[in-house]
């Protein structure tokens, strides 16, 4: 399984409140990182606040693309969050995409003031908020939108943000893989939690959501949360189950740009060589 997709590295960053995650993200982008996703995890009191670690990373980046991996929905509105997330893709460049959750650790969401919902009402709202985001990326003009979950009553949408940014679900369960084949531009499981027959199975029933839907699957991107790996896991990881974007450790970065991305890049170019003669 590999959609030929050109192989993409980035760096898990955490954001612990110090000045570690800007260093490192320059540094990222020094070694010649693609991307850098930030958890969102609210609740964790030394974690800086995620979207505003974001933009500080774009101010000091010229490059490289950020998104949050992923955004916490039932403690971000998702009218605000489309708001915020065309606002960082202009004043980047258009370097933003948006990783999104449909939430976790609902003690500490509702603490925080967050509702407390089900695994499938989660989905469902998750499912709604997608349809939000992209209507107020739109341009469009007296909006309207009623939901369970979400509702917008003649919501006027801008700034347009400059490229069409994607929404990358964190996923694993056979609902929500359905939902990224029929509405979403990428997929963003975290390997260990998920092996690689998990990531094959996943990748396929992505497909059969895309191709019931009438998409290509080969338009949505499949990013890897990683840690740190082997040349040759990491080959796997593309050519056989799928990913096309491998997020590694922030303490490993230099090693693995040095030594291990290089040695990726050929043994991939290489099997897709031998795979079309």
């Amino acid at each position: 399984m590999d959609y030929g997709r050109p192989v993409r590295f980035g760096v898990f960053i955490t954001p612990v409140a110090t000045d570690q995650p800007l260093q490192l993200a320059v540094l990222a982008e020094e070694l010649g990182y693609d991307l850098i996703g930030i958890q969102d995890h609210p609740y964790q009191r030394r974690f800086y606040d995620t979207w505003t670690l974001l933009t500080a990373i774009a101010m000091r980046t010229e490059r490289i693309t950020v998104f949050p991996d992923v955004a916490n929905l039932p403690l971000r509105p998702p009218a605000m969050l489309a708001k915020a997330a065309a606002t960082l893709d202009i004043l980047s460049g258009g370097r933003l995409e948006l990783g999104l959750g449909a939430g976790g650790f609902w003690d500490a969401i509702k603490a925080w003031d967050g509702p407390g919902r089900t695994a499938g009402e989660s989905v469902s709202a998750l499912e709604e908020a997608i349809q939000v985001i992209r209507l107020l990326w739109s341009g469009q003009h007296g909006i309207k939108f009623e939901g369970k979950y979400y509702r917008l009553g003649g919501a006027h949408s801008g700034p347009v943000p400059p490229h069409p940014i994607g929404i990358w679900l964190g996923a694993y369960r056979p609902r929500m893989l359905s939902i990224i084949g029929r509405l979403a531009d990428g997929w963003v499981p975290s390997f260990g939690y998920m092996k690689e027959p998990d990531l094959v199975e996943g990748n396929r029933r992505i497909d059969e959501a895309a191709q019931a839907a009438g998409r290509d699957p080969n338009a949505i991107r499949r990013v890897v949360n990683a840690g740190y790996l082997d040349a040759e896991t990491v080959v796997r990881l593309v050519v056989d189950c799928g990913m096309d974007t491998v997020l590694i450790a922030e303490d490993e970065m230099r090693e693995f740009m040095s030594e291990i991305a290089p040695r990726v890049r050929e043994e991939v170019e290489s099997r897709r060589s031998r795979r079309a003669d």
